[in-house]
């Protein structure tokens, strides 16, 4: 520790608790945190002096016997926390709270590590520009390193390792705490710049503190993110001098690690990278000389990929994918605060008959399917869809549009409605998505004017998607349903606070049309469950019998008639025609759009329904 630290430091906690909102705090909440907000997180405000407030959020299912992550976030100059945290605008509402979203991306964070505590603390002073601040404040660094010591201490349950990181002036934040020590403390594990190390070099001693903290322990990481800005421009004018700017500032970074550090060059996407096993240095090349120095943090998922530490070109299980795409677009939407959703422009799926008042919960009616044979359980489950024992949120279908330009060049456009999520069984309040095979599924489809989608179709639904769900891959009991009620209640738990009937992905994959069941016939295609980032796990495959179901399986039944350049037309026209198939299939055009369904006789409330195939629907 420098002398500098050792110093007495006069740091007053003006105050501890501030109600972020009249919520008050629930009998398992956090001692001394509020409950606020859609996702129900935990919030503590502090204040010091001389005017900073810094603003620690935990999750709502915070667990002290967890390992935990406090992530120090500066904030940019300019934006309030409420601006930072970010949430969906309203009219009249400020565009900066649409802009860096950290609170959505923290949430997907949060439901990529289940097994650990992430707690974020925003910090902000009155001046709102850490470089201001800091210059007001000879003894800034002081005074940082002793914030930082406070808040690890609020944390609860054991002492937390710390991320530092901020964007733009926050980046000031950052070098200050770094300037305090002469050894950055060990219980700093990620040093991460989002488009804010204009700082690096001003004093001569920041890259040799840096290295020298990444040697002392092989888990840590240093992650920076900027872009080209050298000669970007507002009304006209150059924004960044001859010598300033975040391009300098990484190249001068690159400059002085390479002394030390054998760092590869290499390029992923838009971005020239230097990288070492510890270390991530990122530069868009902007080839359209735009401003994108907040782009990267909100637009392009920054702040998701400098907490994370999957290489997209770095070794990996073979379904890892990375959380989010620097390319864009938003991942974390699904996460982002916002009012409870008015569907006014949804297609109610009004032939399913109505849900019995006598009809099993989904659970209830999961858990009956044990030590059923395969052809029981199918038979079961069909008889519950087939009686109306879905729930109600599915009956009210989301509309896609899609626009492609045919081989003549004449732009078409779609517009079909689908499930918001996969078939389930159940009520709004206890439903299963339910697996099941491609006939049982093809059966309900055909009596209520129902099809399955292509593979295209998957791409499209995910693309227009609310909720994008990080997949969860099991390998136990793979076919067991109550893996398959396992697996629903680890959707469930991940998208705690959002809402249903939002149109959501990447929960399953999806049981799929396409051309390769004429080379396999009697099989099962499958395809899809993408990540955040838009990677599918699975590729279209049909290496399974068509027998087969595991827990991974979804259902997304697409409404039969569907809307071209305003003309209705059905699901198999599009699909046999030879121009506007590529609305629907990126395979060409497909002749067989569906498998053979089920027959079966349904009993009790749905007693006198036979399920019969059609000569369209057989091969």
């Amino acid at each position: 520790m420098s002398i500098m630290f050792r110093t007495q430091i006069r740091l007053v906690l003006l105050s501890l608790v501030i109600g972020v909102c009249s919520s008050t705090a629930g009998a398992d909440s956090i001692a001394s945190f509020a409950v606020t907000g859609q996702f129900r997180e935990q919030v503590r405000v502090f204040k010091f002096e001389p005017g900073v407030t810094a603003t620690m959020v935990a999750a709502h299912d915070f667990d002290p016997l967890h390992p935990t992550t406090l992530i120090i976030y500066a904030l940019p100059n300019g934006n309030t926390t409420e601006q930072t945290i970010g949430k969906a605008l309203a009219p009249g509402d400020d565009w900066h709270y649409d802009i860096q979203h950290i609170g959505a991306q923290t949430r997907l964070l949060r439901a990529a590590n289940p097994g650990r505590n992430l707690v974020i603390a925003y910090l902000e002073n009155t001046q709102k520009s850490w470089p201001s601040w800091r210059t007001a404040n000879t003894n800034n660094a002081v005074l940082i390193a002793g914030i930082v010591a406070t808040l690890r201490t609020a944390v609860p349950g054991s002492a937390p390792d710390v991320w530092l990181t901020g964007h733009s002036g926050g980046g000031s934040f950052t070098f200050g705490f770094i300037n305090a020590f002469d050894v950055i403390p060990a219980y700093i594990t990620r040093i991460a710049f989002l488009d804010s190390n204009y700082a690096f070099g001003d004093d001569p001693a920041h890259g040799a503190k840096l290295i020298a903290w990444l040697r002392g322990n092989s888990d840590r990481r240093l992650v920076v993110i900027a872009y080209d800005d050298r000669n970007i421009e507002l009304n006209g004018k150059k924004v960044v001098s001859d010598t300033g700017g975040t391009y300098r500032a990484t190249y001068r970074m690159v400059d002085a690690f390479q002394k030390e550090l054998t760092l590869e060059r290499g390029q992923v996407g838009s971005y020239v990278s230097f990288t070492a096993p510890q270390v991530e240095m990122l530069i868009h090349n902007n080839p359209k000389n735009k401003i994108l120095h907040t782009m990267l943090v909100g637009d392009f998922n920054g702040f998701i990929r400098a907490m994370s530490d999957l290489d997209p070109a770095g070794p990996r299980e073979s379904w890892e994918k990375p959380l989010a795409s620097l390319e864009g677009p938003r991942a974390y939407t699904g996460w982002i605060e916002r009012p409870a959703p008015v569907f006014t422009n949804r297609v109610a799926a009004s032939g399913i008959p109505s849900r019995p008042a006598s009809a099993s919960s989904g659970a209830e009616f999961m858990r009956s399917l044990a030590g059923l044979d395969r052809d029981a359980r199918e038979r079961a489950v069909l008889r519950e869809l087939m009686s109306g024992n879905i729930p109600d949120f599915l009956r009210h279908l989301a509309p896609i549009t899609v626009t492609e330009t045919d081989a003549e060049g004449r732009k078409h456009t779609a517009v079909y409605q689908v499930m918001p999520d996969y078939l389930a069984i159940g009520s709004d309040r206890d439903f299963v998505r339910v697996p099941m095979n491609p006939h049982t599924a093809q059966a309900f489809c055909n009596a209520f004017g129902f099809v399955l989608p292509t593979p295209k179709m998957v791409d499209d639904i995910w693309r227009e998607a609310i909720s994008k769900i990080i997949p969860q891959p099991l390998t136990q009991s793979r076919e067991d349903p109550l893996t398959f009620l396992a697996h629903n209640q680890m959707i469930e738990d991940q998208i705690t606070g959002q809402y249903p009937g939002e149109l959501r992905a990447g929960d399953k994959k999806d049981v799929v049309i396409t051309n390769r069941l004429n080379e396999r016939p009697n099989r099962i295609a499958i395809y899809g469950w993408h990540f955040p980032s838009g990677e599918p796990i699975q590729p279209v495959t049909t290496v399974h019998a068509d027998w087969y179901v595991d827990y991974s399986h979804g259902i997304r039944p697409v409404a039969r008639t569907i809307k071209v350049d305003d003309a209705d037309m059905t699901f198999e026209q599009v699909l046999r025609d030879p121009k506007l198939h590529v609305l629907l299939s990126n395979e060409g055009v497909i002749t067989v759009p569906g498998y053979p369904p089920a027959e079966v006789g349904v009993q009790g409330s749905g007693e006198g329904v036979q399920v019969r195939g059609t000569a369209g629907f057989r091969r």
